[in-house]
């Protein structure tokens, strides 16, 4: 499936489209059955106004996450999961790293300063753009962190081949450090083990709810899109789940 459609399709999945959606539906029911129209579209209003809110949005994110473990054991590589690019960033004069990789780079950074272990980046470049995601890494970590990258895989498209293809470019070297945010660890660290690596999760980013107060139940688009973005890894982890189950019984069969 190719990464529009993919993205195409999680739209649709995931709010605030899907409760737009909802709440139409029950605009369609009104005429024929108001007692369900009306049902359906408080119900997406509900639900709206709850997934906006900190107060549930942080919660349910942070309990996704899991506490913070600190990465322990001996691993053979730090492997860095790009996070999206910084498009014609104009005070750099090209294509660089976006917030979420550099967060990553930056944990990656410090990993490799305690650990000295060989760094992998992987990331390739979706929307077709000139230079990849590892390519933007490598150069942010080789320039302005002053860590040296040993691999660059630039091909992958998505979480699954970052995985197949970084198990190609290690051969043998299969027990890794998993550099991601919290709320992608989940998904990755999945991906990944199935693919064959022993992973220790080093994570980054972790949502920490603060104490309640009225602000923590007004909406806001930014606890949407935190609630957006826990639902599109939901909606990941079951469908990668669904796919390795059929895929094991087509194997048997």
């Amino acid at each position: 499936m190719s990464w529009l459609a993919v993205h195409l399709i999680s739209a649709f999945l995931l709010p605030p489209l899907d409760l737009i959606i909802l709440g139409g539906i029950g605009i369609l029911f009104l005429g024929s059955r108001p007692r369900l129209g009306k049902r359906l579209i408080a119900l997406s209003f509900f639900l709206l106004y709850l997934i906006s809110t900190p107060y549930f949005s942080n919660r349910a994110m942070a309990t996704f996450e899991g506490p913070y473990v600190p990465p322990s054991g001996d691993a053979d590589v730090i492997v860095v999961l790009g996070g999206g690019s910084y498009l014609h960033a104009p005070e750099y004069g090209e294509n660089t790293i976006g917030r979420q990789t550099l967060e990553r780079a930056r944990y990656a950074a410090r990993l490799y300063r305690k650990t000295g272990k060989p760094i992998l980046v992987t990331g390739g470049a979706p929307l077709g753009n000139a230079d990849s995601e590892a390519a933007q890494m490598k150069d942010a970590l080789e320039n302005d962190f002053h860590v040296p990258v040993k691999w660059s895989e630039t091909a992958s498209r998505n979480t699954e081949e970052n995985a197949s293809m970084s198990a190609i470019m290690l051969g043998k070297r299969r027990r890794i450090y998993l550099v991601t945010h919290a709320w992608h660890r989940p998904r990755a660290e999945l991906i990944f083990r199935h693919a064959g690596f022993q992973v220790i999760p080093a994570s980054t980013g972790f949502t920490i709810p603060g104490r309640p107060n009225i602000l923590s139940f007004l909406p806001s688009a930014g606890s949407l899109a935190t609630s957006a973005l826990l639902m599109h890894e939901i909606i990941g982890v079951i469908w990668f789940e669904l796919k390795s189950t059929l895929s094991k019984s087509g194997d048997k069969s």
